[in-house]
């Protein structure tokens, strides 16, 4: 059933009416035994000899972007997808695997703490937003120096600059040599970006820029906006994740960074009096 020729939003039970056997949309569809739709397009016949990531970044633009899909590709294996079971995000994929549990909820946990504030995705989007803010202000007549200086009166921090435990960013280097390759050229906001990263090196800060910085100003380059951004970067640690769970399921269950309790420091007492229940 359609309900046409609604003159207002409608609200509340009115809502729920207007949906009610009736999802009116342009992403796409299942015809049974026939055919896929996509986007207005056929799966089988106009998208089959796409890349996974091509398919991808279409499904979420809606734009055919095959070569920013490599570089995304390059982004996820360089910038995120470490094998290392002491990553805050690998190491819960790597808990499940110790504790026997499976593949899909073991790469569902690790992507969903993958969304942290400090170093996960919300840096890179974090990024992306202040540079097209950075960009916008700068277009409006503002100065750098000021813009710089209003945002870490406001937050403290930046992101995309600074990086714990070490100054430098090793995947810079590498991801800037694969992008340009594959047909990136240094566009507005990466240009932006290191110039915010030539202003720290005159301050007190000393702030170096950081991959997350990076990765988005090339995604902004591209012309993503930070939903797009957002959505496409959601499983980009996949790739790190996966190893770490398998490398534990492989080893022997409970084996993953066993502590010792003569380890662990505890202003407790060290004698407990245990009364039962009355």
């Amino acid at each position: 059933m359609m309900i046409e020729g609604l003159t207002n939003t409608p609200t509340g039970p009115e809502r729920l009416k207007a949906y009610e056997d009736n999802w009116q949309t342009e992403m796409g569809a299942w015809f049974p035994g026939e055919r896929v739709v996509l986007r207005g397009k056929d799966v089988f016949s106009e998208l089959s000899n796409q890349s996974w990531m091509e398919f991808m970044v279409f499904a979420i633009t809606g734009r055919d972007m095959s070569e920013f899909a490599r570089v995304i590709e390059a982004m996820w294996l360089i910038s995120s997808s470490f094998p290392d079971p002491r990553l805050w995000n690998n190491r819960v994929a790597a808990l499940a695997g110790t504790a026997r549990s499976t593949t899909a909820l073991a790469a569902a946990a690790g992507n969903a703490v993958s969304e942290a504030s400090i170093y996960g995705l919300r840096t890179s989007r974090g990024a992306l937003d202040f540079l097209q803010r950075t960009e916008k202000k700068l277009n409006e007549g503002a100065t750098l120096e000021d813009i710089i200086k209003k945002e870490l009166h406001t937050y403290r921090a930046i992101y995309g600059y600074g990086r714990p435990l070490i100054n430098i960013d090793e995947r810079i280097k590498p991801l800037l040599k694969f992008a340009y390759s594959a047909g990136y050229k240094k566009n507005t906001l990466l240009i932006l970006a290191f110039k915010i990263h030539d202003y720290f090196q005159t301050t007190k800060y000393k702030f170096q820029i950081n991959i997350s910085a990076i990765v988005a100003a090339i995604s902004g380059d591209y012309g993503l906006t930070l939903n797009e951004f957002n959505d496409l970067a959601a499983l980009s640690f996949s790739g790190g994740i996966f190893p770490c769970y398998i490398d534990a399921r492989n080893n022997p269950e409970g084996s993953l960074f066993p502590l010792g309790v003569e380890r662990i420091l505890s202003t407790d007492q060290t004698t407990r009096t245990w009364k039962s229940e009355e």
